[in-house]
C-alpha cells in the first residue's frame, strides 16, 4: 500500500511523540506499586529517622507503601550499588547525604559514580553538627579555643566518631581554616566518641547535634559552636563557628536520588511532593525535633549542590591525605 506524504509525516510525528506520551502516562500512573527506599545505614541513625518521616509522607500522598529497606555497610556504599544497579523505574530510590560526597574521594575503588550513576531527586533537610569540650576544658569559646590549641600545638585531642565522617571532615577542615593542630581520635559512633569527652579523655569533639543536644542543654557539654553558617534554631545561645571563622559552614545533609536515567517525569513528581512535605508544619517540626532544618531544592539545583560538596570534601581529603581503612 502506498502511504501519501502528508499521511506518512502524520505517522512519522505520532510515532516521534510516543516515549513522551509513554513518559507523561508511566508518572501519571507512578507509584502503582511498593517504592523501596534504601537506607545505606542501620535502623534509628539520621539517615533512618529522615527516609521513615518522608517514606510515610510520600506513602500518604501517593498512595502506595514506600518501604524503607535498611542496607548498612562499607560506608552506604552497598546501599548505593544496589541502587545504581536497579531498574530505573522510580520503584528503587536511595536516601542519600553527605556520606556519599565524601565517599567519592574518601574511598579509591567504588565500583560506581556517585555523581554519574545517581539521578537527584530532592533535598530534604541539612542538620549542624556540634563542637563540644568537656567543661573542665579551660576554653569555653571559639576565639579561646583557638588560641588554646595555637599556644599548645599537638597537646589538645579531638575526638570524632570514626574516620571519613561528616564530624571527623568538620574538624579537619576546622584545623585548616583556624590554624590549630589538634589530634584527631576516632572512635566507632557518636556515643563512644561523647562518653570519652564526658569522661575526660579526650579534650574536644565534633559530634551530630542529635547525639549531642541534651548534653549540651543540660550542661554536661560546653557546646562552643554549631557547624552551620548561621545558629540553629534549637539551639540560639549558641554561636557558629562561621562568626569566628569566616567562611566555615559543614553541614550533615539528606536527600533522595534514583537509578540514572530514571523518567523526568517520575523525578519530577517525586520532587513536588517532597516539597510539599517540607512545607507541612507538622512534618517540619518533625524534623526539627532532631536540629535539621528544611532544604527545599529542585533536581537541577540539588545536583549543583551535590557535585559543589563532593569537590569540597574532596578537597579537604587530599589536602589532609585522608584514606578509607
Amino acid at each position: 500500500m502506498k502511504l501519501s506524504r502528508r499521511r506518512f509525516l502524520h505517522l512519522a510525528a505520532g510515532a516521534a511523540a510516543l516515549p513522551a506520551a509513554s513518559q507523561f502516562a508511566m508518572a501519571q500512573a507512578y507509584p502503582s506499586r511498593p517504592v523501596r527506599l534504601i537506607v545505606g545505614f542501620a535502623a534509628g541513625g539520621g539517615y533512618d529517622i529522615v527516609a521513615r518521616l518522608m517514606g510515610q509522607w510520600l506513602s500518604e500522598r501517593l498512595g502506595q507503601p514506600f518501604v524503607i529497606e535498611n542496607r548498612p555497610g562499607a560506608g552506604t556504599n552497598i546501599a548505593t550499588e544496589a541502587v545504581v544497579r536497579a531498574p530505573a523505574d522510580g520503584y528503587t530510590l536511595l536516601l542519600i547525604g553527605s556520606t556519599n560526597a565524601i565517599n567519592a574521594t574518601f574511598y579509591q575503588k567504588l565500583n560506581f559514580n556517585f555523581i554519574r550513576d545517581i539521578a537527584p531527586v530532592s533535598s530534604i533537610t541539612r542538620q549542624p553538627q556540634a563542637m563540644l569540650a568537656n567543661p573542665l576544658f579551660p576554653a569555653k569559646t571559639i576565639p579561646e579555643f583557638i588560641d588554646y590549641a595555637k599556644a599548645n600545638p599537638g597537646k589538645v585531642n579531638m575526638s570524632s566518631p570514626g574516620i571519613g565522617t561528616i564530624s571527623h571532615l568538620a574538624g579537619e577542615l576546622f584545623k585548616l581554616m583556624a590554624g590549630v593542630n589538634l589530634v584527631h581520635v576516632p572512635f566507632g559512633g557518636n556515643g563512644p566518641a561523647l562518653t570519652a569527652l564526658l569522661g575526660g579523655q579526650v579534650d574536644v569533639s565534633v559530634a551530630s547535634l542529635p547525639s549531642s543536644i541534651e548534653y549540651i542543654r543540660t550542661g554536661k557539654l560546653r557546646g562552643l559552636a554549631v557547624t552551620t553558617a548561621t545558629r540553629a534554631e534549637a539551639l540560639p545561645d549558641v554561636p557558629s563557628v562561621g562568626e569566628f571563622v569566616t567562611g566555615y559552614e559543614v553541614s550533615a545533609w539528606y536527600g533522595v536520588g534514583a537509578p540514572k536515567e530514571t523518567p523526568v517525569d517520575v523525578i519530577d513528581k517525586l520532587n513536588k511532593e517532597i516539597n510539599a512535605g517540607l512545607a507541612d508544619p507538622q512534618l517540619k517540626a518533625r524534623l526539627a525535633d532532631f536540629g535539621g532544618t528544611v532544604f527545599a531544592l529542585s533536581p537541577v539545583e540539588f545536583g549543583k549542590f551535590i557535585a559543589e560538596e563532593t569537590e569540597k570534601w574532596g578537597q579537604v581529603i587530599r589536602a589532609v591525605n585522608i584514606k578509607a581503612g
